[in-house]
């Protein structure tokens, strides 16, 4: 139960985005390793004997509360905001740095407890920890404890939200032939990307769903007037075989206009599963592999040409719900096979 206790204990500090100070101390107290990097937010660990370098990230916060705390224990599962995502990740961080601080281990360790993973790019802490420390780049593989359904979940989508803006001329709704309806324009301009079909890739013999989708639709000042002028945002889960760039050029062509890009956080590579540590890691569990059809922070080490996987004890299913849990099972699965992962022994 100790893993359970643990999780419980990391969902009773509220830890919502940006107001992680609680946690963070309480991580800083658990884990008995030495400190690489300690700088009010950010937490990073490190065991070295000069071995291949494994490092296990987590972030430390989460969405808004929904009713869902403090958390409890039930039925088997730890309830409570944040216990999917990713606070039994954490747990597991903590409780495997804690069992590795005094044994031989297969491999060096790292632990990196960073901030504000919810808010998106445009708050993400990552690159700033990489100007910091050279620590990261030396990593043999990153595991994100994001959840996984313990499912080992390879690369990731990149993920490119882009505004396009439709021109019209106003008039009265009386008379709307005196003007020109931006909203038709839009329709009209927004209907190739509608209608293209999926790009499917197979990366390793992984398939990846390559989607655009309009997700935000604005125009009108009053409901007496045709609208002079429309906005769409568009977001483009593209697949790991496009580089940002490439991204950007494919959007403008569905939609055969200018575009504002207004953030294109890039894919992550497919790390080979034939390479012995993601072998060795899949072997320990043994986990199902699986693609990441979504965008996670492992993008962020694969651009610093890292190996980086998705691998966690959370149910996607639960992950942001206001009935949040972890199997207390999957905890300890995830936490068992990473021991055995470290200690190079995998038992069949």
């Amino acid at each position: 139960m100790a893993l359970a206790q643990r999780t419980l204990d990391l969902v009773n500090i509220p830890s919502e985005s940006r107001d992680e100070a609680d946690l963070y101390a309480y991580v800083d107290v658990a884990v008995p390793l030495h400190h690489e990097l300690a700088d009010g937010e950010t937490l990073l660990y490190a065991k070295r004997d000069g071995k291949p370098l494994v490092l296990f990230a987590g972030h430390t916060d989460t969405v808004p509360a929904q009713g869902n705390l403090p958390g409890h224990i039930e039925d088997g599962f730890v309830v409570g905001l944040g216990a999917s995502d990713m606070k039994g990740g954490l747990a597991v961080m903590i409780e495997l740095a804690r069992w590795a601080a005094d044994r031989e281990l297969a491999y060096d360790v790292a632990f990196l407890f960073f901030p504000r993973e919810e808010l998106g790019p445009a708050e993400n802490p990552l690159p700033g920890v990489f100007e910091r420390t050279s620590l990261v780049d030396e990593a043999a593989l990153v595991v994100c404890l994001e959840p996984t359904d313990n499912t080992l979940q390879l690369g990731c989508l990149g993920n490119l939200n882009a505004r396009v803006v439709f021109e019209g001329r106003a008039a009265h709704s009386a008379r709307p032939w005196l003007g020109e309806n931006a909203i038709r324009a839009a329709f009209r301009g927004l209907e190739p990307l509608l209608d293209a079909e999926p790009r499917d890739v197979v990366l390793e013999g992984l398939l990846f769903r390559e989607v655009a989708s309009v997700t935000q639709l604005q125009a009108g000042i009053a409901t007496n007037v045709i609208p002079a002028r429309a906005e769409a945002t568009v977001n483009f889960r593209y697949a790991p075989d496009r580089a940002p760039g490439e991204a950007e050029a494919r959007i403008r062509e569905l939609l055969g206009r200018e575009v504002e890009i207004l953030s294109n956080s890039p894919a992550a590579h497919v790390a080979s599963l034939e390479g012995p540590v993601v072998a060795a890691l899949r072997a320990a569990g043994p986990f199902d592999v699986e693609p990441k059809q979504a965008w996670t922070n492992v993008a962020d080490f694969a651009a610093r040409g890292l190996d980086a996987v998705n691998l966690g004890p959370g149910a996607t299913r639960y992950a942001h719900a206001a009935d949040e849990r972890v199997e207390i099972a999957e905890l300890e699965r995830t936490y068992e096979a990473l021991q055995r992962f470290l200690l190079g022994s995998v038992e069949g």
